[in-house]
């Protein structure tokens, strides 16, 4: 088969090379992709939001199924725009995407499917949020409705910082993500990453993972797209898996079957987990990043024969084996990330690196010039790693990043802390 993978990051890396090691696979092609997504694909200089563009190039390609990274195009429409012109996509349809592209939308349909989440209210009015933060008081959340690259969320720990966040979403902040802002309940207890591919109608569960959204160690500093991974997550015990299948997962699908939207790809909840059990923070429609890149090293199984199966409605027929093993990334991101940052600094080590034990290097903001790796983007790299215990992922992880010459990036030193604790 021919593949076509859109997007440019760490995940769309990691997809590449589980899909890379597929006997059903002829070719990979990816758009826009990176310098390393290169070394199991070739690349395509398509603007993915002119979906004309891109349907030219699957036909000139002949290319089988297009997978579909960011979430972007998949609020764009560009499954709908796709399998109109015959072409099979993995991804959710527009309207099925609204569950991460509206955070409103998402709230009404956890109201009607008795879903657990925050408490919450909705604002299109700058005044009436600003008495609704003052009312509820601090710590509180803040929430653009629309997609606004992951930036679009503060977790404000005072009045004044909601009141502030609030104020940025009316004027324009985040465009018109912020015309509508949903003001949150602030949870209490562990986060964690829930995926399940769906088809319509059946679920099949994925592994669990943890993401570190905080640029800093500690957990301090501002969110960012997420700085770290591992897989499983301690947290989502056997228990809690099963309720988050019943309480969260199942009665969604079956709201959106009933709204006729039915949901195809894979759903990431976003749970924070407490004493009363799992709460839904947020629905994504795509994999995490860069949860996607632990979740890839411990697939066992064909990646491409489980994502064809959520497109074609036969997941109750396949099913997901992982290995043993734990998996942990950690991100190597620019000064300055997640503000403004510099682009075009050289990395040097990487082949080194690379030659870590049980190590895979996924990139997520490179491009090569004249023979070197420059990074291009606020996340640029995710030093990924597998080993029997957190500890040796963690241990080889960051050996790796030792070997790395980058005097303009930063990581985090903790990844996995919690998990630590726990064996502590």
């Amino acid at each position: 088969m021919n593949i076509l993978l859109i997007g440019s990051g760490g995940r769309e890396h990691a997809l590449g090379w589980a899909l890379a090691n597929s006997s059903l696979v002829t070719a990979i092609y990816a758009a826009p992709g990176n310098a390393g997504i290169a070394d199991v694909a070739t690349l395509a200089d398509l603007d993915v939001s002119d979906h004309a563009a891109v349907i030219a190039f699957c036909k000139e390609k002949a290319i089988d199924y297009v997978i579909v990274g960011p979430e972007v195009p998949l609020v764009d429409g560009i499954v709908d725009d796709l399998s109109a012109a015959g072409i099979k996509a993995f991804g959710p349809s527009k309207a099925a995407a609204q569950l991460e592209g509206s955070k409103a939308f998402t709230k009404g349909v956890c109201d009607d499917a008795n879903i657990p989440t925050a408490a919450y209210g909705r604002f299109t009015e700058r005044d009436a949020a600003l008495a609704y933060v003052k009312a509820q008081g601090a710590p509180i959340v803040i929430k653009a409705d629309g997609l606004a690259a992951g930036k679009g969320v503060v977790v404000a720990m005072t009045e004044k910082e909601a009141l502030d966040a609030v104020e940025d979403c009316f004027n324009g902040q985040f465009g018109s993500a912020g015309a509508e802002v949903v003001v949150e309940e602030f949870l209490t207890g562990e986060e964690a990453s829930f995926f399940v591919l769906v088809d319509g109608t059946h679920c099949l569960p994925l592994a669990t993972a943890q993401d570190h959204k905080r640029a800093f160690d500690g957990d301090e500093g501002p969110n960012t797209g997420g700085m770290g991974a591992y897989s499983p997550a301690p947290v989502m015990t056997d228990e809690i898996t099963e309720r988050t299948m019943k309480e969260i997962i199942e009665p969604a699908v079956a709201e959106m079957a009933r709204r006729g939207i039915p949901f195809k790809g894979v759903l990431f909840a976003g749970l924070m987990i407490s004493e009363a059990g799992p709460k839904l923070i947020e629905f994504n429609t795509r994999f995490g990043d860069p949860e996607c890149q632990v979740l890839m090293m411990r697939l066992k199984d064909d990646l491409l024969p489980l994502l064809m199966a959520s497109t074609d409605g036969t997941l109750d027929k396949i099913s997901a084996r992982w290995h043993d093993e734990v998996a942990l990334t950690v991100v190597m991101a620019a000064e300055g990330y997640p503000g403004s940052y510099q682009k075009g600094t050289e990395i040097r080590g990487l082949e080194t690196a690379g030659t870590e034990d049980g190590v895979q290097i996924f990139h997520a903001g490179t491009k090569a010039s004249d023979g070197k790796i420059l990074a291009n983007g606020g996340r640029v790299l995710n030093v990924t790693a597998r080993g029997k215990t957190v500890r040796e992922a963690r241990d080889r992880a960051y050996a790796a990043i030792a070997k790395i010459d980058w005097p303009e990036g930063f990581c985090r030193s903790d990844i996995a802390w919690r998990a630590l604790a726990r064996d502590a």
